[in-house]
């Protein structure tokens, strides 16, 4: 018989679990930097919402549970006129944000999407405020400020601002991203959403009014969940719920929330109960760790994703081959040398400095220097997380396989110089040229592209490729290790993420109520003090 505790005796809450619970409660002074930073991922968020409403995959999806259901003061859902109860509303919003895996991305021994998270904070916040009683709070004691429980039933009777909605944001980034620093959970094949479930959990808890003791119950129940398997994320399953499993994850930590308000039981060691909890059953017995305090590290340093709708590790092999595409393969742009074979092996002559960065807008019409027919091999150098989960051969079947696969989306900057969401769809797929070029492509890791990519100074995200001739002749290798939504790069990105949500709010909205919400954006004071029910108004369509 196998050994086992029957004695039934109730420990202590899991110390992460009550160490969540305590940051989501106490902080409240963020740095200036991840408050700036919390911002514009707001404003970059809400515009991958929008673009994503072009997609009827991702629209079907969308609505109430039961058309026709009225949810009186519900929760908006940006570029919609739906209103829905906050669950619902959280997992539109999170697919929305989610869809064309365009949004930030956290990367560390555990990758994910903070962001994610928005979709329970915006549909909790905009559902508190549009139900708020004025002009009482009673989830505040008028004594000291600290919050109270809420009883079952009762209205919450404050209304939340645009800084709430950023201070949650930072809160919910730092739980998923410091829980990813050193938890491996793909290795056990569990899905990343797992980590949004626990973020949104302990912020929506807290949004709804919940004392540190009911956060505490949400979140112990929101591990019990498990994990949802990556299956969904790799050949030969890939498909389109990786783009709305971080909807799923959302709404169901809403529902935790709700329940915990109501008084639903916790469970004290539900990381690490002995053969029950989920380090035994699901994390090969390893107990979950907290690399670093809670703070705001990881806003501070989050990847926001600026010239590609791209996996975030193939951002800067698609950068380096649209660069290859301008040199040899572009109809305009300033002549350059052709690649010449030396001694030491071919390599290419050093093309001369531009004076504008980008030779398509300034150059004069030529000939290409090279043809794509005469390429013999293209050889990407990257890290060993994007082998893990990009590096593919075979058949692609579906956008979202295409939008995880290094080789297709290294093809697509070769070939055309570009990269957008339409690059995924059928339409530029059945192009022969890229499975052509996909079928020359040699991936390999460089060891030192693995070790920096997780080096807490560096966190680079390095890719290199190079392109050999049937002549013998090849290009340099053009290397590139900081995409340029890294925090190495904010200062060159930050007036691109604002040209990429006038880009994508423009496929949604006039470009006159593009400009005031940027102008809204740009007052920061104001837009902090803008109670959050209001802000979303900016967002809803009367169209949809």
């Amino acid at each position: 018989m196998s050994a086992h505790d029957s004695s039934g005796s109730r420990a202590p809450f899991d110390a992460i679990i009550s160490q969540i619970a305590d940051y989501v409660c106490d902080f409240e002074t963020p740095s200036a930097e991840a408050m700036d930073t919390a911002r514009y991922c707001l404003l970059d968020s809400l515009g991958c919402a929008l673009l994503a409403l072009k997609y009827p995959a991702c629209t079907k999806l969308l609505g109430p549970v039961v058309p026709g259901t009225v949810v009186p003061n519900g929760a908006r859902v940006p570029g919609t006129n739906y209103v829905l109860d906050p669950v619902t509303a959280a997992f539109n919003i999170g697919t929305l944000i989610r869809w064309l895996d365009f949004n930030d991305t956290w990367l560390a021994a555990e990758w994910g999407h903070p962001s994610d998270n928005l979709g329970a904070i915006l549909a909790v916040s905009d559902f508190v405020s549009r139900n708020a009683s004025e002009p009482l709070t009673p989830s505040l004691s008028p004594s000291d400020g600290e919050r109270v429980a809420v009883r079952p039933g009762e209205r919450i009777s404050r209304s939340y601002t645009v800084r709430d909605i950023l201070l949650a944001m930072i809160k919910a980034h730092e739980i998923q991203g410091i829980l990813a620093l050193e938890n491996r959970f793909n290795r056990v094949g569990l899905d990343h959403v797992l980590l949004v479930r626990i973020a949104s959990t302990a912020v929506a808890t807290h949004l709804l009014g919940g004392t540190r003791e009911q956060i505490i119950n949400a979140v112990s129940n929101a591990w019990l969940d498990g994990g949802a398997l990556r299956t969904y994320r790799h050949a030969p399953n890939t498909g389109s719920r990786k783009s709305w499993a971080a909807g799923d994850a959302t709404a169901r930590a809403v529902q935790h929330a709700l329940m915990a308000i109501k008084g639903e039981m916790g469970y004290p060691s539900a990381l690490s109960a002995p053969k029950w909890g989920f380090s035994d059953v699901l994390f090969r017995s390893q107990p979950i760790k907290l690399a670093r305090p809670f703070g705001s590290y990881v806003m501070e340093n989050v990847l926001f994703k600026i010239s590609f709708p791209a996996e975030f590790h193939a951002q800067t092999a698609v950068e380096a081959a649209i660069k290859l595409h301008r040199q040899y393969f572009s109809e305009r742009g300033p002549a350059r040398p052709a690649a010449l074979p030396t001694q030491d092996g071919p390599t290419e002559s050093s093309p001369p400095r531009l004076a504008s960065s980008d030779p398509l807008r300034t150059g004069t019409v030529r000939a290409p220097l090279k043809s794509l027919e005469q390429i013999e091999r293209v050889e990407i150098h990257t890290h060993e997380s994007a082998l893990r989960i990009i590096d593919k051969t075979g058949p692609l079947h579906n956008p979202a396989d295409r939008d995880h696969c290094l080789q297709y989306m290294t093809a697509i900057g070769l070939i055309f110089g570009a990269l957008t969401a339409d690059h995924y769809e059928d339409a530029t797929a059945a192009d022969p040229r890229i499975d052509a070029l996909r079928a020359k492509m040699l991936v390999r890791e460089d060891p030192c592209y693995t070790r920096e990519y997780l080096e807490p100074d560096k966190r680079s995200i390095a890719n290199a490729v190079q392109i050999f001739f049937r002549d013998g002749s090849a290009t340099e290798k053009v290397e590139v290790e900081y995409p340029v939504g890294h925090r190495r790069r904010r200062a060159e990105g930050i007036p691109l993420l604002v040209k990429k949500f006038q880009a994508n709010a423009g496929t949604c909205f006039p470009p006159e109520r593009v400009r005031k919400i940027l102008a809204l954006f740009e007052d920061v004071k104001n837009l902090e003090q803008m109670v959050a029910s209001k802000f979303v108004e900016h967002f809803v369509s009367n169209g949809r």
